[in-house]
């Protein structure tokens, strides 16, 4: 009787009420909630090391960060050598190997880190003491061993060499370039010759330069109380000297004064990665960074509803993703809208990005908007609060760009103060869509003709992959050279066309590692069409290709099918035994379209067309004549996508040269292929390639 009476008496009381609310009509914002950034601890050693300690003893656990304070440093012809300093900080001590340094890393269950600017570590509570020992060691007593930083060199060069690939890097080292210029630190991009110009003297003049006492925070994080933090602070890096720091002083970087293009060449890609950036002066700290955050947000960082986002996928479907970043920066942030699209909507996707940069700066935004933005903001701050490595982040900016000391405290509350005109003042002040690097990494040949329109001088500039301006006066083709000459030219080079004849059949076994999975390959040909691959992984055949000259067949873990059309053809025309003898008499164009730099070497870049207009784009080196590259266009079930192929390492077998190493890059997957033997002129049988 009492449960039916309550129920009773709540319709009663609750039908009136809920016919009160007008559901259509968003719920006004309350008042800022009220929150407690949690509290930390600061001393200074009497080097001058400040010490900040954020106590937590929820679970025992406790980490060290150390970060420097420093002005960043021009590189100059050895761009590279700053960040290798720092990584090569943890190879090796006086008193320790880098072995002995991972095993007793490992052996306390502990991770440990070092960088250009500083070094990070944590371990268990109870380890702490252990751990401190070995960061004081790599910090006070670096060797830089010549073997750790030969073996960086090399791993560093062939990690380079995957950017002239990627289409996401090329654009990104372009953008560099162009935003900072040459004369500023930010502005610089590693190369391999860069790379190879560094020596163990400048690892160890930039350490003994910049790693002292005076410019650094260590920022402590968890179980530890701030008195036990004082003793071992004392003990580990009391006795650590202070110095003189250099102070670097550049030019701030200013954005153009009219729209420039840029585009950077990734031959035979279907897509194009588009972005349009520009340099901004906004500190952290700034009174204008939590209204730049929502406006950005609102054009496109970080949220699905922004404005970029509902565009360029939402309508008109360009993409997959359209962002937008705004970042501060003690000497100069930046401003950057990025998207991956099709060739032939590059010039479209420009003309859209262009579109919501004005639109952001003349419209006032709508209410809806702005309020959905802020409460993603206030919802994102409030999460990050549960990590204490949160309020430590805090802390070192409060002391390291001098802010308020309740900058953080007050954050939510000057959140919610944002209002629509604030996002229309620092729109005008932060975007600038009349005075941008509109910069495109993509097939030029589609792509850049489009461009010229958003050229006030209607110019398009061309950089490589690591940003390097070229003109066509640089690479002038020879007078007469043609496509055919290039390919005669390689024939030579690997041989001869009487020793590539008298090849009749090749047997080649390749190994691979491809997402941490070893995977075998063997290739059969028999002149003059005959062809099989199989690839297998532990013993077991993932999939087979079969050609016997007019019938080509798949099979694998997807099942068994016979090709036709274009898949037949592209299967006959890689069965062909050394097709370059015989392009010309099949009916092939070929076309030289430049030179251009591939892996450190010029290249004559030829577009090999069929008579089904089928086209790969090849690279031959300009000195050696050997093949460097090739470039095809592959579908997929995310649509078409490039394969880059990479050669190297050629070798002289049975009088013709092999490239015994192959790099292929399909989308956003890579790996090597190494061979492991070539076998010519074994007398494959015709039943090797039986369809039936």
């Amino acid at each position: 009787m009492k449960q039916l009476i309550l129920v009773t008496l709540l319709s009663v009381f609750l039908i009136p009420l809920n016919s009160q609310i007008d559901r259509t009509r968003a719920p006004e914002p309350g008042p800022a909630p009220v929150i407690q950034i949690g509290e930390y601890q600061t001393f200074v050693l009497d080097n001058g090391m400040k010490v900040i300690v954020v106590e937590n003893d929820k679970i025992p656990v406790v980490s060290f960060q150390l970060t420097l304070d420093t002005d960043p440093v021009m590189e100059y012809d050895a761009k590279g050598y700053v960040s290798m300093a720092g990584s090569l900080m943890r190879s090796g001590t006086i008193s320790r190997s880098k072995q002995e340094i991972d095993e007793e890393i490992d052996f306390i269950g502990a991770s440990l880190s070092t960088s250009s600017r500083g070094m990070f570590a944590s371990s268990l509570t109870r380890h702490s003491p252990k751990l401190l020992d070995l960061m004081s060691d790599i910090l006070l007593n670096p060797t830089f061993p010549q073997e750790e930083m030969e073996r960086e060199i090399t791993q560093t060069i062939t990690a380079l060499s995957a950017v002239t690939t990627d289409a996401g890097a090329m654009a990104s080292n372009v953008s560099t370039v162009l935003l900072y210029g040459k004369n500023h630190p930010y502005g610089e991009v590693p190369t391999r010759e860069t790379v190879s110009n560094i020596t163990r003297d400048m690892l160890v003049d930039y350490y003994n330069s910049y790693f002292k006492p005076n410019v650094a925070y260590m920022v402590i994080v968890g179980d530890i109380k701030t008195e036990e933090a004082k003793k071992l602070m004392n003990k580990y890096f009391g006795h650590w000297q202070p110095g003189e720091v250099p102070a670097n002083k550049y030019d701030t970087p200013v954005p153009p004064q009219g729209n420039r293009v840029a585009v950077a060449d990734r031959s035979g890609a279907v897509q194009s990665v588009v972005s349009i950036t520009h340099p901004v002066v906004l500190t952290p700290g700034d009174p204008d960074a939590i209204k730049a955050s929502v406006m950005n947000s609102i054009l496109g960082g970080g949220v699905f509803s922004g404005r970029l986002m509902q565009n360029l996928r939402e309508d008109k479907g360009y993409t997959y993703g359209a962002r937008s970043s705004l970042s501060s920066d003690r000497l100069v942030g930046s401003f950057n809208a990025r998207a991956e699209v099709r060739n032939n909507v590059t010039d479209s996707t420009v003309t859209e990005i262009l579109y919501e940069m004005e639109r952001i700066r003349s419209e006032p935004v709508e209410k809806e908007s702005l309020e959905l933005v802020k409460n993603f903001l206030n919802g994102s701050f409030a999460r990050s609060l549960e990590s204490p490595r949160t309020i430590a982040g805090f802390a070192l900016n409060i002391e390291r760009y001098g802010l308020a000391s309740d900058y953080y405290d007050t954050y939510l509350e000057k959140l919610s103060q944002v209002t629509a005109d604030d996002v229309q003042q620092v729109a005008r002040k932060y975007i600038k869509p009349e005075n941008s690097y509109i910069v495109v990494a993509g097939n030029k040949t589609e792509v850049a003709k489009t461009l010229e329109k958003f050229s006030p001088e209607g110019e398009v500039e061309f950089y490589d992959a690591f940003g390097r301006r070229i003109r066509d006066s640089e690479r002038v083709l020879p007078a007469g050279l043609t496509g055919s000459d290039v390919i005669n030219n390689y024939i030579k080079a690997v041989g001869g066309e009487e020793a590539m004849r008298n090849i009749k059949d090749i047997t080649i076994n390749m190994s691979a590692t491809i997402q941490g999975i070893a995977v075998d390959m063997t290739i059969q040909q028999k002149a003059p069409y005959k062809y099989k691959s199989m690839m297998s992984m532990g013993g077991n055949v993932i999939q087979q290709q079969v050609f016997d000259g007019s019938r080509g067949k798949t099979s694998g873990i997807r099942g068994t099918s016979e090709l036709e059309g274009d898949s037949l053809d592209e299967l006959k025309l890689q069965a062909t035994l050394n097709p370059e003898l015989s392009y010309e008499k099949r009916g092939y164009t070929l076309t030289l379209e430049g030179i251009e730099n591939i892996n450190g070497e010029d290249s004559y870049k030829v577009l090999i067309t069929s008579p089904q207009n089928k086209s790969i784009t090849e690279f031959f080196a300009v000195e050696s004549g050997l093949k460097l590259r090739t470039v095809a266009s592959q579908d997929s079930p995310m649509g078409p996508v490039t394969q880059v192929t990479d050669y190297d390492n050629y070798r002289e077998i049975d009088k013709v040269k092999f490239p015994l190493l192959m790099k292929q890059q399909v989308g956003p997957q890579s790996f090597e292929m190494e061979v492991k033997s070539i076998e010519i002129n074994q007398g494959l049988a015709d039943e090797i390639f039986n369809i039936d």
